[in-house]
């Protein structure tokens, strides 16, 4: 039994996601009259980190196989650059406003995936940001700045 199986490296990668989830999760601001209630918006984030630390333990205790990660083989470079574009994303966002910002993020994003045709990258994002943004601004009444500040409210 090796302690670097794919099982094992899977296992205590998700048991830290999932502690430090847990640990955040106590951030979250409830009203004094959501302390006692037995739903509230802490009640997921706990729920989801206790299965999922629950979850890791039982595959670092029982692991399925003995075989060693393979790094090799996959396209590191687009990987860091996908990482990369979630960053510049999370900075333009709010200065560039939702609408513009998420539908360029989702148009590089694809191209950096290896879609070439214009029409379908501005067919695949332009909708479902639109889509997305009248979900969350007239359906959930969570505001959402569509447009870059210099323009908007």
């Amino acid at each position: 039994m090796t302690i670097l199986s794919k099982d094992r490296v899977g296992a205590m990668l998700l048991l830290a996601f999932c502690v430090g989830y847990g640990v955040m999760s106590q951030e979250i601001r409830m009203l004094p009259f959501q302390m006692n209630a037995a739903f509230h918006a802490r009640t997921m984030p706990e729920a989801l980190s206790v299965l999922g630390i629950v979850l890791a333990l039982m595959l670092l205790i029982f692991p399925g196989s003995d075989t060693k990660p393979v790094l090799r083989g996959y396209n590191w470079l687009t990987a860091a650059l996908v990482i990369l574009l979630m960053f510049a994303y999370a900075l333009t966002v709010r200065p560039a406003g939702f609408l513009l910002a998420t539908t360029l993020f989702l148009m590089v994003g694809f191209a950096l995936l290896g879609e070439r045709r214009p029409l379908v990258l501005v067919g695949a994002s332009a909708p479902i940001v639109v889509g997305f943004w009248l979900l969350m601004s007239e359906v959930l009444d969570v505001y959402v700045a569509p447009l870059p500040a210099f323009l908007g409210r």
